[in-house]
């Protein structure tokens, strides 16, 4: 299940991408069968071990084109490991409302991208998210938990003032709305109530077989309860410098 929508977000074999809090590796795999050199990077170790065992198994079963490549790695969002102007695309999903210093995040996220690189974030949408927040503290009080709430234009303003320049938006996963709410509504950790666990079996089922009826319906609910926000920004190229002009009395007096 992506968040990323790939059609408004290109992704050219060969290009370097950096899946920043990749968690379990769904946007990292996708830009692997895509043909990409992909880092996916985390703070949690066990999920890092998986997301490098599944790359091993999709180069071993043919998945991913001649060229591709990929590296599962740990590491601190706010401290990345690579040079400046690593990486031609950064993705980050669903970590942003994790994050205290969401800038601070921000800043070496443009620091690793190219110029006239792309990067793609995810949050929870503010209405969705509201709704979960009210309905259960459970919900977001725990450790490593969502710690805010973004409305659009805030995480917009905060991506312009990074340095990026947004070029398109969207929301998404429509359909996991309800189900969250059910969640919250009769306990985060309580798989067992029956609208939890018939409402799951729905979701299954769409992700295993995507139905034209789901898909159209998520379509058209996507803006009214879409679960999640989703931007897409450029990091401009510097401007060229002029070269300096020559003193014209001193061109004179030559």
């Amino acid at each position: 299940m992506l968040t990323v929508d790939f059609t408004r977000f290109p992704l050219a074999p060969g290009d370097r991408v950096l899946d920043l809090g990749c968690g379990a590796g769904r946007h990292a795999f996708e830009c692997y069968r895509r043909g990409a050199q992909v880092v996916a990077l985390d703070q949690n170790g066990e999920e890092i071990r998986e997301v490098a065992k599944w790359f091993a198994a999709m180069k071993e079963a043919g998945e991913a084109p001649a060229g591709a490549t990929a590296t599962a790695m740990e590491g601190d969002a706010l401290n990345l490991p690579f040079p400046d102007e690593s990486f031609d695309v950064v993705i980050i999903s669903e970590v942003m409302e994790h994050i205290p210093d969401d800038k601070g995040v921000l800043a070496e996220m443009v620091r690793v991208l190219k110029p006239g690189g792309r990067i793609a974030v995810t949050v929870p949408r503010y209405g969705p998210e509201k709704v979960c927040w009210a309905l259960s503290d459970a919900y977001h009080e725990v450790e490593g938990g969502h710690i805010r709430i973004y409305k659009a234009d805030e995480l917009l303003r905060k991506i312009r003032e990074a340095g990026l320049k947004p070029y398109g938006s969207h929301h998404a996963h429509a359909l996991h709305s309800p189900y969250w709410w059910l969640k919250c509504a009769f306990g985060v950790d309580n798989d067992k109530a029956l609208p939890v666990r018939a409402y799951h079996k729905l979701l299954v089922w769409d992700i295993m077989k995507k139905p034209l009826a789901t898909k159209v319906a998520e379509q058209a609910l996507n803006p009214l309860i879409g679960k999640s926000f989703v931007a897409y920004a450029t990091k401009p190229h510097l401007p060229r410098t002029a070269a300096p002009v020559a003193d014209s009395d001193q061109k004179a007096g030559a």
